[in-house]
């Protein structure tokens, strides 16, 4: 007989608990291999391709599209083995099968593993599995997992901790909902088009204690802090709860560095790729990083210790559809200007396509922050929580500028520099700055770091 294993949604590691499912890549019913991606889903980090570890036959889907599962809920359910015999065209077990494959993949996505050792099984043709297993899935999908009880939701069982901690958020009834899903089953898109209804709803008349400010927030548009955004949210509030944080900025006169480029990128020649103005000035971090090393540094709370970190991993912030992301240059401080410049590239349109890992997004030291693309001239940085700083660069724009003695037109940026008070004080914030703000007026001075 088959064997039905349940495959469950891994840990996708770095402190992830929870994953949307964005798109199915296999049916009920399909055939699938060891290590066949099944399922893409969302994280707050990244999209990625979850493999299943078993070979066989699925059986059953857990979550549509949109839906949000929590780390550990099940995914899919496969059924794995030897036919039974009545199964496929009647031939001996033997007869048909001239290799053994695992019924599970030691492989790991991200801090996931399959934990034992597998258990070697023969391999089946697809045709003959699929007949074996026909009168399991053709019928019905397998039923949802039963989650805890709730007694404030009474008769309602059949609904997942995501869809009633929802439903708790906006103290709604779930026994008053129905359900859209299979055998009348309360689906998050219920909850959430309930949520609308609410808000949609003519307010009853208001007291004289109701202010006119809660009013309006009551029947304002609600969006949901999850995802990529809700990621966001949680690390900026951490940063400005737990990091006493402190900012200098400078103007600088970036006509030579612009020059510098043009010279660059003129005698690369044709078909090179260009030297960017984000790739020259996250050499320059590095440059400035290794005269202070105090900025790439993280606080360890507990102990009450700065950990000064050898390497540099640069952060850069990039603005994508799916909103913002900082992808992370490992050990940027042994690289080259065109190697940091080919590395930006890469991660830049992996951003934009939803393409980058975990890996690719965590583990900075230090984060550039390039908001002059939105022609803005200045900001105030929130610190990438654990990092201890992060550098801020404004849009290069003419300008009236004092040159040796007189007035001149010339490209000027403003750089910010936001950083932890607890690693240093502002004389070792100031000299970074000043530092980087020399390098961009006379890029002549990276020579001596190179």
């Amino acid at each position: 007989m088959a064997q039905v294993l349940e495959f469950r949604l891994p840990d996708l590691g770095e402190g992830l608990t929870e994953a949307e499912i964005v798109r199915w890549l296999v049916e009920v019913g399909d055939v699938v291999a060891i290590d066949q991606p099944v399922v893409e889903v969302e994280t707050a980090k990244a999209m990625v391709e979850v493999p299943c570890p078993y070979g066989g036959v699925v059986t059953a889907r857990f979550g549509d599209e949109g839906a949000e599962l929590p780390v550990g809920a099940p995914l899919l359910t496969v059924a794995v083995g030897s036919p039974v015999e009545s199964a496929g065209d009647g031939a001996d077990a033997d007869s048909g099968t001239d290799s053994v494959t695992d019924s599970g993949s030691g492989n790991v996505l991200v801090g996931y593993g399959t934990g034992a050792p597998p258990v070697r099984r023969r391999r089946v043709r697809p045709e003959g599995l699929k007949a074996a297993v026909a009168v399991s899935v053709a019928p019905v999908e397998a039923p949802a997992p039963t989650p805890d009880p709730d007694p404030a939701l009474g008769p309602v069982a059949v609904v997942s901790p995501l869809v009633r901690r929802l439903a708790r958020q906006h103290d709604l009834d779930l026994r008053l909902l129905a359900g859209s899903g299979p055998d009348g089953l309360i689906l998050r898109a219920d909850v959430e088009s309930a949520i609308r209804s609410a808000a949609e709803a003519p307010a009853p008349e208001a007291s004289a204690s109701s202010s006119p400010a809660a009013s309006s927030a009551a029947a304002g548009e609600r969006v949901a802090l999850r995802g990529v955004r809700g990621a966001v949210a949680d690390k900026l509030s951490r940063s400005r709860r737990e990091i006493p944080d402190a900012t200098c900025w400078v103007d600088a006169d970036a006509t030579e560095l612009m020059a510098a480029r043009a010279a660059m990128n003129g005698a690369a020649g044709a078909g090179a790729a260009k030297v960017s103005v984000l790739a020259l000035l996250a050499r320059i971090c590095t440059a400035a990083l290794a005269r202070y090393p105090e900025l790439n540094s993280t606080v360890d709370q507990e102990a009450r210790e700065i950990v000064r970190l050898p390497q540099v991993h640069l952060g850069f912030a990039a603005q994508t559809d799916r909103g913002l992301v900082v992808p992370v240059v490992r050990d940027a401080h042994a690289r080259t200007t065109e190697s940091i410049g080919a590395e930006i590239a890469r991660l830049t349109e992996a951003a934009r396509t939803g393409a980058l890992t975990p890996a690719e997004l965590t583990g900075g030291t230090f984060t550039l922050n390039n908001y002059g693309v939105f022609g803005v001239d200045g900001s105030t940085p929130i610190i990438n929580h654990p990092e201890a700083a992060m550098l801020g660069v404004g849009r290069i724009v003419t300008k009236p500028w004092v040159h040796e003695g007189e007035l001149a037109v010339r490209q000027v940026v403003q750089l910010s520099l936001t950083f932890d008070h607890r690693v240093c004080d502002g004389g070792t914030a100031g000299g970074f700055l000043r530092y980087v703000a020399d390098c961009v007026e006379q890029p002549a001075l990276l020579l001596r770091s190179v």
